[in-house]
């Protein structure tokens, strides 16, 4: 992967996209179907935002992502209240 101060573009292509993750163009096309990282179809081809690369990358979390650990964070607290109410009086 490219170091993430090196990437200044706003949008890459795909194969610039597979070179970051070091992946095929075929992989990356399968995670623009799966949504599992955003693009946008320009003519015959699509361009991938840098925003949703450094998403990928895990340097920031996404909207998907922050809602997935907010519902996760809510689960444990609905089944272990009382438990960590007296982790927390130690």
């Amino acid at each position: 992967m490219l170091p993430y101060e090196y990437m200044t573009k706003e949008y890459y292509s795909t194969i610039e996209t597979a070179n970051i993750f070091r992946v095929s163009r075929k992989t990356v096309f399968l995670w623009i179907k799966m949504g599992k990282i955003e693009a946008t179809k320009v003519g015959r081809n699509f361009i991938v935002p840098h925003s949703s690369i450094v998403e990928k990358l895990g340097k920031t979390l996404g909207t998907e992502k922050k809602a997935e650990i907010e519902t996760s964070i809510d689960r444990a607290m609905k089944d272990f209240e009382q438990t960590f109410r007296k982790l927390g009086k130690e």
